[in-house]
C-alpha cells in the first residue's frame, strides 16, 4: 500500500502561483501514473494533470499552458506548478496513484491510492 500526502496549498491572489507536492511512501513504485485532481465546493471531482513513469503528461484544458506536472523518482514525489492562477482554480487537490502501472489515465476510477488534499484558494 502507498501513502500520498500532499503539501504546498494556500490562498492566493488571480495571476499568482503555488506549487503543489504529493509526496509518496510505502510500497512506491515509479511504474504507476500519478495524478491531480480537484474538487470545489458542490461539485464532483475532476482531473486536472497526469504524468507517466517516462515523463509523459496530459491536462484537462483550462490549465494547459498554466500548470505543470512533473516528478521526482528519486524522491518520490509529483509536483504540480500552478501558475496564472485564477478564482475558478480555487479547490481541493488531490494527489493519486493509478491502479494499472505504465498506462497515462485521466479517470478518477483508474486511480485507487489518494492523498487527504490540499486546500488552493484563489481570490479575485
Amino acid at each position: 500500500q502507498v501513502q500520498l500526502v500532499e503539501s504546498g496549498g494556500g490562498l492566493v491572489q488571480a495571476g499568482g502561483s503555488l506549487r503543489l507536492s504529493c509526496a509518496a511512501s510505502g510500497r512506491t513504485d515509479s511504474r504507476y501514473c500519478m495524478g491531480w485532481f480537484r474538487q470545489a465546493p458542490g461539485k464532483e471531482r475532476e482531473f486536472v494533470a497526469t504524468i507517466n513513469w517516462s515523463g509523459g503528461t496530459y491536462y484537462t484544458d483550462s490549465v494547459k499552458g498554466r500548470f505543470t506536472i512533473s516528478r521526482d523518482n528519486a524522491k518520490n514525489t509529483v509536483y504540480l506548478q500552478m501558475n496564472s492562477l485564477k478564482p475558478e482554480d480555487t479547490a481541493v487537490y488531490f494527489c493519486a496513484q493509478s491502479r494499472l502501472q505504465y498506462g497515462l489515465f485521466s479517470r478518477t476510477a483508474d486511480y485507487g491510492s489518494w492523498g487527504q488534499g490540499t486546500q488552493v484558494t484563489v481570490s479575485s
